[in-house]
């Protein structure tokens, strides 16, 4: 009896739900398998999200700066991802990337994003982020006396849905991509619209000044206490 009762020790351990520390800043995520949105990071800023996710499961992430403001803006970001027992999954500290890995545990994911590279300048960072499975947790009933063929005619469906499912995640990983790439090339275009506008604004003012100086330097040449001029 020993024997048995270690193992279903273990796989209760293995298997039990991991509560995040709510002491720390960040959201749980716990409805949907699927999440896109973006968020705002201070200089020196640091938020933590947690995901619930079940064994076997296929866990992605994904996630873009869009734009940075302020002194001295750099586009790092440094991204981690633990699992439920601590252990770290991912890290990254590249301006966008994708982490895909298969959970091994149940419980919550954490998956934090920093702005430690610059102290005076904010940055906006879309994430996207999930996780699908491949097969169906529900078993398979008997019922009525064609059982084989209901059996088999469910199985199909069951696989049929399983497919659709999992493509429908991947085209809305693609579209969520997509959706980045769109916003990171929004912003790129609105700064450079803004760069060439203030430049532009900052070389007409030196213009005037400069043609402003210039005609009172002439003017000078050409006045005297009397009426002569002095050329």
């Amino acid at each position: 009896m020993r024997g048995p009762l270690c193992f279903s020790i273990l796989t209760l351990i293995v298997a039990q739900k991991t509560e995040p520390n709510l002491g720390e800043t960040g959201s749980l995520f716990l409805g949907s398998n699927q999440y896109g949105f973006a968020i705002n990071l201070p200089g020196l800023g640091f938020e933590c999200f947690w995901h619930f996710a079940h064994q076997t499961g296929h866990f992605y992430l994904t996630y873009m700066v869009q734009w940075v403001s302020g002194v001295g803006g750099d586009r790092h970001l440094h991204v981690s991802v633990l699992s439920p027992q601590g252990r770290m999954m991912a890290s990254s500290n590249e301006p966008m990337g994708q982490f895909n890995f298969q959970t091994q545990e149940t419980g919550f994911y954490k998956m934090c994003f920093g702005n430690v590279v610059n102290k005076y300048a904010r940055m906006q960072v879309f994430v996207d982020f999930g996780v699908y499975y491949e097969e169906l947790d529900e078993p398979i009933e008997q019922r009525g006396e064609d059982e084989e063929v209901l059996n088999t005619t469910i199985s199909s469906i069951r696989d049929t849905t399983n497919r659709v499912k999992t493509q429908l995640v991947h085209m809305w990983r693609h579209y969520n991509y997509a959706r980045m790439k769109h916003g990171a090339d929004y912003y790129l275009l609105l700064s450079n619209s803004n760069y060439v506008k203030w430049w532009s604004a900052a070389q007409s003012l030196v213009i005037l000044v400069a043609g402003f100086l210039q005609l009172s330097v002439i003017r000078r040449f050409f006045r005297t206490d009397t009426s002569k001029p002095t050329c």
